[in-house]
């Protein structure tokens, strides 16, 4: 990762990328990816931290599942030794493997209702709103698959020995009026509303899965995994391994980290559906690096406050580096983030 925009590591990837377009993005399989930090709907900005490598990585693919009304956001915030191998590598590859898991199960679903039709059922009968419109099983079903294989991926390619880091993944999919978030780890989506006062208020849409929430807590210890904070660090739980040795992870749920699997850490991801409305503005997928320091509403504001939409990203994230070196004076984390912008409008109104 470099320090300003997402890159598709196109040498890196099991494709190659052709026709590249001019706001940045290169087309695979319909999919458009992009490469740099800006389009008509999309910011996106990383910046390194205080670490040699920024362990974090992004990507948005525009015409998802070679779709017109569909879009693919993710950050993914690597952490040990290989982190960011493990990060770019499910940047890389895991929006691949979702776009061709969703093709199929839409076609699934275009020939049930064809079924259907031709035995005279009515389409109203059939739970879904039109002809590729997936079920919410659907959605939960590829994301479970792709995220499994993802992690065997992992497991076989990056870190065979199973203690060289990991990563979180917060996804998200747009098509229409729908979102699907999918998440795992303690990188954060948060969307931003209009009330009806014409005030701006945040809605975070993911949990930030760490082993303080008691359900996965309770996973953990009937794994038979350890949960405890270390003095340096003592209001950070993080789940160990039953002696008790390093590595200890702040994380419930994430790619890698293999050695922690058979003691309750799991690469399921926690998943959810969203309506938009009219009263929706745009959604903030960032890493930790930009939650640790700034609150959803102080994101929602400097985002809401960016003269232009290209701005928002870098605009948010040298927010946060500035509150890292405020705060930590010596110490700045990864800082990651992507702006999805859901009205037809090129100016932010400023609550």
């Amino acid at each position: 990762m470099g320090g300003c925009c997402s890159h598709v590591s196109v040498h890196d990837v099991e494709f190659s990328c052709k026709h590249n377009h001019d706001d940045g993005a290169c087309e695979h399989g319909g999919d458009r990816i992009m490469s740099r930090g800006s389009s008509e709907f999309v910011s996106m900005y990383s910046k390194k931290g205080s670490k040699e490598v920024n362990q974090d990585a992004l990507t948005v693919w525009k015409d998802f599942t070679a779709k017109k009304d569909m879009i693919f956001c993710g950050v993914f915030d690597g952490h040990g030794p290989l982190g960011h191998k493990f990060s770019q590598s499910i940047r890389d590859k895991l929006p691949s493997k979702l776009s061709a898991s969703i093709k199929q199960s839409q076609q699934k679903v275009i020939k049930h209702n064809d079924t259907n039709a031709t035995d005279g059922i009515s389409h109203s009968k059939v739970h879904v709103e039109d002809k590729q419109n997936m079920s919410f099983s659907s959605w939960e079903g590829s994301f479970m698959k792709c995220f499994s294989e993802m992690d065997e991926y992992l497991a076989k390619n990056i870190d065979s020995k199973g203690f060289s880091g990991g990563s979180t993944a917060v996804t998200v999919i747009k098509q229409g009026d729908q979102l699907i978030i999918g998440n795992l780890g303690d990188s954060r989506a948060v969307l931003c509303r209009r009330t009806d006062d014409n005030h701006l208020v945040p809605v975070q849409l993911t949990v930030d899965l760490t082993p303080d929430i008691p359900s996965e807590a309770l996973r953990i210890i009937n794994c038979g995994g350890k949960i405890f904070s270390v003095k340096e660090e003592p209001r950070v739980n993080r789940l160990w391994r039953p002696n008790g040795s390093r590595p200890g992870l702040a994380m419930a749920r994430a790619f890698g980290n293999f050695c922690l699997k058979d003691y309750g850490l799991i690469s399921v991801p926690d998943l959810s559906y969203r309506k938009l409305t009219e009263q929706d503005e745009f959604v903030v997928l960032a890493s930790d690096g930009v939650w640790d320091v700034l609150t959803n509403s102080e994101v929602m504001d400097i985002v809401a406050s960016a003269p232009k939409r290209s701005m928002a990203a870098k605009l948010l994230v040298d927010h946060a580096v500035k509150a890292w070196k405020r705060k930590y004076v010596s110490m700045v984390d990864d800082c990651t983030a992507i702006c999805l912008f859901l009205k037809d409008q090129t100016v932010l109104t400023q609550s």
